[in-house]
């Protein structure tokens, strides 16, 4: 190889990856400075899809990641956070906000990146502050991204004398959807649209590329940026399947349509150029942007037609968890605190038919093993965690107002009810996590063993079913019940554990097997005092035992 084109090589390729090394630092040190609440931001603000894209805008540029930010509303969707309709607006809101870092790219720094970069150092380094320090890493990727984009300036100069790549433009001046696929294929191998776009602006500098020949590309880009959110989907829910769909579909029907009017779009960013007098990078990102915020514009109308479009593409049904309550509604608490109760009562019961569902599951995922099941039994943990603190909170605010005696008395009933019922969720993410180490590290309990864990397991969801309707419907008779059954509950954990000892010294099974053994059923101990103290709630006094 000549010894000038491995120079050229070597100097894009290290200016490709201080490039990317600059979007992940000033992405992470503007995270982390935001405070780190991006899910939050998702969570709250997505209540419509308008107010989704105006989410999206923002989580992108403080993420600097348009893949960043729709793997995290996959996430959101496959945790039940985050309907599909929502995420699409999100998805929309994240191409607008990734075209910000072509608009920083186009400010020509270059010569002020070592200073930039040297400032973001002596930030990290030398100053012990969290705060100051997430600064310094902004400003040593903001840096590094400029200096990257020198370094990939200067490795490209010498295509524009080369000939086989004056010609590659030319095709792709006359044959669009080849640079639509140079474009898909480069963003899918390195994993950032911003890089694809840096390298093109970088290139119209040069003066080795026309608008034309690079607008194809810019639209490939949008395209291969989604391959992240698609792995990100592998595995998870058909929800989360969707919304992955979603995002691609949205960028291929963009990239088409601007494809079709490629000559009048390229005309227009030219005159753009000409009126407000745009450097060639600053071109790209007004191109990168205008498409983005049209693409927006024209299909937000169609946001149900495209969520109907993937339902079509990928049947199926999901068990769908809501993590956000359904019955509290804060106008009651002052117009009528009585109303208010009987709500936070109504959710509570959810939360612990929720309950009894992860319960449910996690018995399934130790007898089948099945990702699917431990994957549901986590998504209903995470639920109850969040019902947890909205319900606490809606009846920390209820706690200020009149109530009489009885009302007093089930305000605290359903605050103790409430901490009891997050905890069984607690135990039975216990138990998963030592069914994923039983599975990881090829433990095998005996035949005896399982029947004893299953036993135990069906009489504790048993207990804590009916100790969820002793509460709803304030039985007396059926409160008693799960005090009955919480005692064999404990005798069976006495027993069971006297029949693990007598295996081990048998040699009938493992140590480690015995570990988990063990662990399991003193996890299904602790839910069975947890449903007896629901249960006491409704009994009015603690049973001693």
């Amino acid at each position: 190889m000549d010894l000038n084109v491995q120079a050229m090589i070597l100097e894009f390729v290290a200016g490709l990856g201080i490039f990317l090394l600059g979007i992940k630092y000033m992405g992470e040190g503007l995270q982390k400075t935001a405070g780190d609440r991006l899910r939050d931001i998702l969570d709250k603000f997505t209540s419509n899809p308008f107010m989704g894209v105006l989410a999206g805008i923002i989580v992108t540029i403080l993420i600097q990641s348009s893949s960043g930010t729709t793997v995290l509303t996959v996430g959101l969707v496959n945790a039940g956070f985050m309907t599909l309709r929502q995420s699409i607006g999100v998805i929309m809101g994240a191409n607008i906000g990734t075209t910000v870092t072509a608009f920083i790219i186009g400010f020509d720094l270059g010569e002020y990146a070592l200073p930039i970069m040297g400032i973001g150092a002596l930030l990290i380094f030398f100053i012990k502050n969290s705060k100051v320090t997430n600064i310094g890493i902004t400003i040593f990727g903001f840096g590094s991204l400029f200096f990257g984009l020198e370094l990939m300036s200067s490795g490209l100069k010498p295509l524009r004398d080369l000939q086989a790549f004056h010609e590659l433009t030319v095709d792709m001046s006359n044959n669009p959807i080849l640079g639509v696929i140079i474009g898909t294929v480069f963003t899918v191998v390195v994993q950032s649209s911003s890089a694809t776009i840096g390298i093109l602006q970088s290139l119209m500098m040069e003066g080795a590329i026309e608008i034309k020949a690079a607008l194809p590309v810019l639209f490939g880009d949008n395209i291969g940026t989604t391959i992240t959110a698609v792995l990100a989907s592998i595995g998870a829910t058909v929800a989360a399947k969707r919304a992955a769909l979603t995002h691609v579909i949205f960028n291929v029907i963009g990239a088409s349509i601007v494809i079709i009017f490629i000559g009048a779009y390229s005309n227009f960013i030219t005159y753009i150029q000409g009126a407000l007098e745009l450097n060639p990078s600053m071109t790209i990102a007004y191109a990168h942007g205008i498409f983005n915020i049209l693409n927006a514009v024209v299909q937000f109308p169609f946001i149900g037609l495209l969520a109907l479009l993937v339902t079509k593409i990928i049947p199926g049904e999901d068990v769908e968890i809501e993590y956000k309550p359904k019955h509290l509604d804060p106008i009651f608490i002052e117009q009528s605190p009585s109303v208010a109760l009987d709500q936070a009562k109504a959710e509570v019961i959810r939360m612990g038919e929720y309950a009894t569902k992860g319960l449910e599951e996690t018995s399934l995922f130790l007898n089948k093993q099945n990702p699917k099941t431990s994957e549901l039994a986590i998504q209903i943990e995470g639920a109850l965690n969040n019902l947890d603190r909205e319900i606490t909170s809606y009846l920390v605010d209820l706690s200020k107002k009149d109530f009489s005696e009885s009302e007093i008395n089930k305000h605290s009933a359903l605050i103790n009810s409430v901490r009891d019922i997050e905890r069984i969720g607690d135990h039975f993410e216990n138990i998963i996590e030592l069914v994923h180490f039983k599975m990881s590290n090829k433990v095998d309990i005996t035949e005896q063993g399982m029947i004893d864990l299953n036993d135990m397991f069906d009489l504790t969801i048993s207990t804590v079913k009916e100790a969820i309707r002793a509460l709803d419907t304030m039985d007396r008779e059926a409160a008693l019940n799960v005090v009955q059954k919480e005692n064999e509950i404990d005798k069976m954990e006495r027993t069971y554990r006297k029949k693990h000892i007598i295996r081990l010294n048998e040699g009938a099974c493992s140590g480690a097997a015995g570990i988990v053994f063990a662990d399991i059923i003193s996890n299904l101990e602790r839910i069975g005092d947890h449903a007896v103290n629901i249960a006491d709630e409704v009994l009015g006094e603690r049973y001693k035992q």
